[in-house]
């Protein structure tokens, strides 16, 4: 009945005239009695093929809007991944520039010592040849002291000759390690000026991200704002409740997301809990195993015992008790959980993260005003005395891993595209009852989340 009237209001809408009324055998009625006006078939199915394209329009326009959506998430995650890579490309630089100066210290010293040594050589040397020339058998006859005298003087010689033999093992030694300091003092120095060149090449790449993805997300917009009017009218309804729908049906979708995103990680962690239950009673069974092992094998090896001739002449006494089993080795202690944070330092770094709420997202900052999502993270950790990279793989591997069972305020979230360490591209700290805050993306400022606002985090990490 419904439909019925659809196509009715349709049909008139579509400007049919309801002067004409249509009466049974095709008269028109002249009479007082009122008649009904029916549509043709051809109106109706013209009035029916109107509505069906204008719902075709408005799925095309919701689908539409979900892929700028998703064009918009797929940007941000272009222009982190970038930051985040010329980040680590700085974190390497500055490494090879320390191993550098650590090389070249190293080298400075071997050749210094080197030198020192050049010159002791060179006066054990004049002093062996002045005393050693004196040696002449002229003075051997002659000489004031006499036997007793040379004897000493060429015992003297000898010692300074083994003296300067163990100076010469010792300088080539020095010379060589020096040599060896200086080859990689060099080789260090050729790796910072590569890495130098990298870490310029990668700022360019995540300037050039940042940019594309700033005009991306305008582009965007535009054409968000062009396809909720479209769908406005589509839907014969305001352009403002179009906007306020469209948000709505957004919302909803991000709230399915974390669901989603939620029970995905409520079932790897129950997968892993089972995991570790089976490897635990497996190996509880192989310790039982082992132990009833032994227990056999030591009662084969022990022989039995002849009764004593007392026993053997009846005299009543029961034989002796066997031996007891040997006691069950004891479980292994659980490992330890990880120790809190020193001090209150997680809250102190949750206390200084909260407090650049409202500041906005910058590629490779790290403050006072702006930030990137390991720059926010390092500075609040700094700000409670504990040093952090300014790299998300690098804070990862600074920190002790957790479950995401075991998370406090403070900790950090990681999450990964290749499901690895090594593909690490966004942190945030943990704040307590499921939140997280973080520098988010470009056009983003620093706010405070669901923990799976977005896709299940990967890694956690207690600094």
């Amino acid at each position: 009945m419904l439909g019925v009237f659809t196509v009715v209001v349709s049909v008139t809408a579509a400007g049919l005239s309801g002067a004409a009324l249509a009466q049974p055998g095709g008269h028109s009625s002249h009479g007082s009695q009122a008649a009904t006006a029916y549509p043709s078939r051809q109106q109706v199915d013209r009035a029916r093929a109107a509505a069906a394209a204008r719902a075709r329009d408005v799925s095309v326009i919701k689908a539409q809007l979900v892929l700028a959506g998703q064009r918009l998430e797929q940007a941000a995650l272009r222009a982190e991944q970038a930051s985040e890579a010329y980040n680590g490309a700085r974190w390497r630089l500055g490494e090879a520039r320390k191993a550098y100066r650590v090389a070249r210290a190293d080298a400075v010293r071997a050749r210094r010592t080197v030198s020192t040594q050049r010159d002791r050589i060179g006066a054990v040397v004049a002093q062996s040849y002045q005393e050693g020339g004196d040696l002449s058998a002229v003075h051997a006859v002659l000489g004031s002291d006499g036997p007793q005298g040379v004897l000493d003087q060429y015992a003297a010689f000898q010692g300074a000759s083994t003296s300067l033999q163990a100076d010469y093992q010792r300088f080539t030694a020095t010379e060589a390690l020096a040599r060896v300091y200086e080859a990689k003092a060099r080789r260090a120095k050729a790796r910072q000026a590569r890495l130098a060149a990298q870490a310029r090449q990668a700022q360019q790449a995540a300037a050039a991200a940042a940019e594309s993805a700033q005009s991306e997300a305008a582009s965007i917009a535009q054409q968000k704002t062009r396809l909720v009017a479209e769908l406005a009218r589509a839907q014969h309804i305001s352009v403002t409740l179009a906007r306020s729908r469209q948000a709505a049906l957004e919302r909803i979708a991000q709230q399915r997301a974390e669901a989603r995103a939620r029970r995905a990680a409520a079932l790897a962690r129950q997968r892993a809990a089972a995991a570790a239950k089976a490897a635990a009673e497996k190996a509880a069974a192989q310790r039982a195993a082992a132990r009833a092992a032994r227990a056999a094998s030591s009662s084969a090896a022990t022989p039995a015992r002849r009764p004593s001739a007392h026993h053997r002449s009846g005299s009543g006494s029961s034989a002796p008790a066997p031996a007891p089993a040997p006691a069950p080795a004891p479980a292994p202690a659980p490992a330890p959980a990880p120790a809190p944070a020193p001090g209150g330092s997680g809250q102190q770094a949750v206390r200084f993260a909260e407090a650049q709420l409202g500041d906005p997202y910058v590629w490779g900052a790290a403050g006072p005003d702006a930030w990137d999502c390991s720059g926010l993270t390092m500075r609040a950790w700094a700000s409670a005395g504990v040093y952090l990279p300014h790299y998300t793989v690098a804070q990862y591997e600074s920190t002790t891993h957790l479950s995401v069972g075991e998370l406090r305020p403070g900790d950090l979230v990681f999450w990964s595209s290749n499901g690895a360490p090594s593909g690490i591209h966004h942190v945030a700290m943990y704040i307590g009852g499921g939140k997280i805050i973080h520098a988010p993306r470009t056009g983003r400022d620093v706010e405070i989340d669901d923990m799976y606002y977005w896709i299940p985090p990967n890694f956690f990490g207690r600094p």
